[in-house]
């Protein structure tokens, strides 16, 4: 039986940059609360954690000593250090900007140590703050939790990691984090850099050690078919090629049709299947060590409780079936917190079906259009067929 690690604090919520911004803090405690309402804490195989925040030693893995010291700073005085990103309209001061994002880094670096030493799973949905730079704030996003797992990871003696993230906008911080690194291989699939933020993450995107920045640029509008079928003729091939001693993905739910910053059209149910691929790619072909992370996702009542609930159960070996009701007392839960009514099942209702890639290719389908740049681009350093 794997051990899974979910991390959690309910000081998680204290990442808040304030009312209006779309990343509501209740997205994370209406995760939680459904991953309690169908028990999952509960399963034998499940390990339920509260981490320290990362200290400064750990934060350097990846952050400038001034950046830290910046961030600090803002957090206590409400000055805002736009030079640094901090105190902007995407990353608004406030008190707890520091600790708060050294507790999101802190669950995702002990994740990352206990993946390694142990083996087995962890699941730390606060985190996935992918953006942020060494120097800067960017994107919602202080403190890069997700490359700093990948640090630690390397730290305590990793030779290959692969990082997956399939948010809908480009990881950009952990791209660049790694950028002259042959022993990590990044893959992001998200949205076309023409139609959203960071403009980043185009297929000629390759790396300092070539090929191990992989970028999949997909048109918006993509929805499960394509989505499915662009990660599937990337991802496996690439993974299986690099032998990784661990994986580490990242789930942001803002792929979702009803995500309100985004432009791709996939359900809940591709981003189940998607999981479920992840889950197995870590048992092939990274020992079972898998760090999965949660990310961006800002319609935070209909989807992100659960697609992540989803990640938490498909990482502990327990899948939740998508025609499974959701339960009552959370849907009560979610009115009295958010006057929203909640959804009735944990599907969209949708079959998740692709094509395999290598069955046929549509030159006049943008989406193999996207597939087939990416390949030119990255396959040969890995001694893969086009």
């Amino acid at each position: 039986m794997t051990v899974t690690r979910l991390y959690w604090d309910d000081a998680l919520t204290s990442y808040d940059f304030g009312p209006g911004h779309p990343m509501d803090p209740v997205r994370l405690r209406l995760t939680m609360d459904l991953v309690r309402a169908f028990e999952l804490d509960r399963l034998p195989q499940l390990r339920l954690i509260a981490a320290p925040a990362a200290g400064e030693s750990t934060l350097r893995l990846v952050h400038e000593p001034g950046y830290i010291a910046a961030v600090e700073a803002v957090g206590a005085t409400g000055v805002p250090n736009t030079a640094r990103g901090l105190g902007t309209e995407d990353n608004p001061a406030f008190a707890a900007i520091h600790s708060a994002s050294a507790l999101i880094a802190g669950q995702s670096v002990a994740a990352a140590e206990a993946v390694w030493r142990e083996g087995g799973h962890a699941v730390n949905f606060s985190g996935g703050l992918h953006h942020a730079m060494p120097g800067q704030a960017s994107g919602f996003c202080v403190y890069n939790d997700a490359a700093l797992a990948v640090a630690r990871l390397l730290e305590l003696g990793a030779e290959r990691v692969v990082y997956v993230d399939v948010d809908v906008h480009h990881g950009d911080g952990v791209e660049k984090a790694f950028w002259n690194d042959p022993r990590v291989l990044t893959i992001s699939l998200h949205e076309h850099p023409r139609t959203l933020f960071p403009q980043t993450g185009w297929p000629e995107e390759t790396g300092g050690a070539a090929g191990t920045a992989v970028n999949v640029a997909l048109p918006a509008g993509t929805g499960d078919a394509g989505w499915l079928r662009a990660f599937h003729a990337i991802v496996p091939p690439l993974v299986e090629a690099f032998r990784p001693q661990a994986l580490v993905t990242q789930h942001g739910a803002d792929t979702h049709i009803d995500d309100p910053l985004a432009h791709l059209a996939v359900s809940l149910d591709a981003q189940r299947a998607l999981m479920l691929a992840a889950s197995e790619l870590a048992s092939r072909h990274a020992g079972d060590r898998w760090l999965a992370l949660g990310g961006g996702g800002y319609a935070v009542v209909d989807v992100v409780p659960r697609s992540w609930t989803h990640l938490v159960a498909i990482s502990a070996g327990a899948p939740i079936a998508p025609e499974a009701e959701v339960p009552a007392d959370w849907r009560a839960q979610v009115f009295a917190r958010t006057r929203e009514t909640a959804p009735l099942r944990m599907t969209d209702g949708f079959a998740a079906t692709w094509k395999d890639f290598d069955s046929g290719y549509d030159p006049a389908d943008r989406v193999d259009q996207a597939v087939l740049a990416t390949r030119k681009a990255v396959f040969p350093h890995h001694g893969l067929l086009l």
